[in-house]
């Protein structure tokens, strides 16, 4: 088979390396790809978002499945008409694809289908939501309505937060029209955990769990980011809990969208806070998580293509998971600065001495400069390493993180710690 991966981050490298593990594969192409993905495969100058070129790109080259991996394209629609030209396409159509790409779509749904997720309320003035944060119980947490580079939820403790949010969102309109509307929700507490499940429109399976880490700092202080690392599998995911998210959150929301006309293909990613009420729904998104793929795909024992292809086919009942027993950790190596501005250019050290068996660098914001590998995002590497226990991959992990140098790097040093003296939960 022929594979086109579309994306140039660390979620893409997984992806793609993942992939030339099956024996199907006789070429991949990446587009655009970056320094990292350009050992394994052929990365090709289109951008993500450029679906013109996509497709009139898979029509010459006779791609036989195309793997969507950030949300914008789809979004944007790639899935359907990737579909219309006859081309194998894995990820939703655009009206599948609003649930990541408004909140209040996705929000608006799971409160038509009894799905479990903060109380809110949806403001499309400021003066609305400012008179709203003003009566309201603190703390809230204030989300732009669209797309924002994972970087448009904001947790706000005190009114001056809530207040500065609005301004900055609907005011100052950091995220342009993705901010032009607000979902403004109770405060969750608990721990948060990433499910994702592939759905061929009519049946699903759910991969192992992930815990993702959002704040730039240890012990989640600071703006929150793309995300700076994520381990798999999750110890406060136990099998009670899991049988909940599965016939509470994801079962529902696969049977809600066929219902409505709109079946789901691709992946459904759950963003879930677990707490005392039982899980509940932070956010959908409609892709595999960065860094989550990067912590679950190690795991994964069987041939991902033919999961993708089940996915697209819609025989997604045939397929059993197989997992590792292992656990894997993956941290995220960034520019300084971020998610901030930051710089970009600076030669990376340290690869090739890395020999670790158990260890693979997923590189995201890298790109080549002749011979020299140079940090080209905020994100730059993802460091993502296997142990028999948690505690052993988050050794293996740093181990190797601390080996690899570049100017203005920073990395959070408490990836996997929450997990911790946790293993018995996850088999209970």
């Amino acid at each position: 088979m022929r594979i086109l991966v579309i994306g140039s981050g660390g979620r893409e490298h997984a992806l793609t390396w993942k992939i030339k593990q099956s024996p199907q594969v006789s070429k991949i192409f990446c587009a655009p790809g970056n320094g990292g993905m350009a050992s394994i495969a052929t990365c090709v100058d289109i951008k993500a978002d450029d679906i013109d070129g996509l497709v009139a790109f898979a029509e010459k080259e006779k791609i036989d499945l195309t793997v969507v991996g950030p949300e914008v394209p789809l979004v944007r629609g790639i899935a359907d008409i990737f579909q219309d030209k006859g081309l194998m396409v894995f990820g939703p159509g655009r009206e599948a694809a609003r649930l990541e790409g408004s909140k209040i779509f996705a929000k608006e749904f799971m409160r038509r289908h009894d799905i479990p997720t903060a109380d809110f309320e949806v403001f499309e003035t400021m003066d609305g939501a400012l008179a709203f944060i003003r009566q309201a119980a603190l703390p809230v947490v204030i989300k732009a309505d669209g797309l924002a580079a994972g970087k448009g939820v904001m947790i706000c403790q005190t009114l001056q937060e809530a207040e500065q949010a609005l301004q900055q969102i609907m005011g100052d309109k950091i995220f342009q029209e993705a901010g032009q509307r607000v979902v403004i929700e109770e405060c969750l507490e608990g721990q948060e955990v990433s499910i994702l499940a592939l759905s061929d429109g009519k049946n699903f399976v759910i991969l192992d769990s992930s815990q993702d880490h959002k704040r730039i700092f240890d012990d989640d202080i600071g703006p929150n980011t793309g995300g700076m690392g994520a381990y798999s599998p999750a110890p406060v995911i136990n099998r009670m809990i899991l049988k909940q998210i599965e016939t509470r959150v994801i079962e529902p929301t696969v049977i809600g969208m066929l219902r409505d006309g709109i079946p789901f293909k691709g992946v459904l990613y759950a963003g879930l806070m677990i707490t005392p009420r039982g899980p509940q729904v932070l956010e959908f998104n409609v892709r595999f998580g960065d860094p989550e793929t990067q912590a679950v795909l190690p795991r994964l024992k069987n041939d991902l293509v033919d999961v993708l292809t089940a996915a697209c086919q819609g025989t997604l009942d045939s397929v059993i998971l197989d997992w590792d027993s292992r656990s894997c950790v993956c941290v995220v190596m960034s520019s300084g600065g971020y998610p901030g501005k930051y710089q970009k250019g600076f030669p990376i050290h340290g690869l090739d001495q890395i020999d670790a068996q158990d260890v693979v660098v997923f590189h995201a914001g890298t790109s080549r400069k002749g011979k020299e590998l140079i940090t080209a995002g905020g994100r730059v590497l993802g460091v993502t390493g296997l142990g028999p226990t948690i505690e052993a991959a988050i050794h293996a992990t740093y181990d190797v993180v601390d080996r690899i140098k570049f100017d203005h790097c920073f990395f959070r040093r408490d990836i996997g710690a929450k997990a911790l003296n946790k293993d018995a939960e996850s088999t209970v």
